[in-house]
């Protein structure tokens, strides 16, 4: 039995899944704000949440890479 392959550690990938994470949030930020009556604050507001979502979308993809 041969021993299994290991996966190549991705840095632009990781800051791939962060850079597209935060961004999303902006951008639905963006529209909710756009609803309210400010996008730019909407924005504002949404990429500040993204960036703990996006950290924990990055965990949630490399969680087992360096067990």
């Amino acid at each position: 039995m041969e021993p299994t392959a290991r996966r190549s550690f991705e840095p632009a990938g990781a800051g791939g899944v962060l850079l597209g994470t935060i961004m999303a949030c902006a951008a639905i930020g963006a529209l909710v704000g756009w609803a309210a009556g400010s996008p730019a604050l909407g924005a504002l507001i949404g990429a500040a949440l993204g960036i703990p979502m996006g950290v924990f979308a990055v965990y949630r993809r490399y969680r087992g890479f360096f067990t």
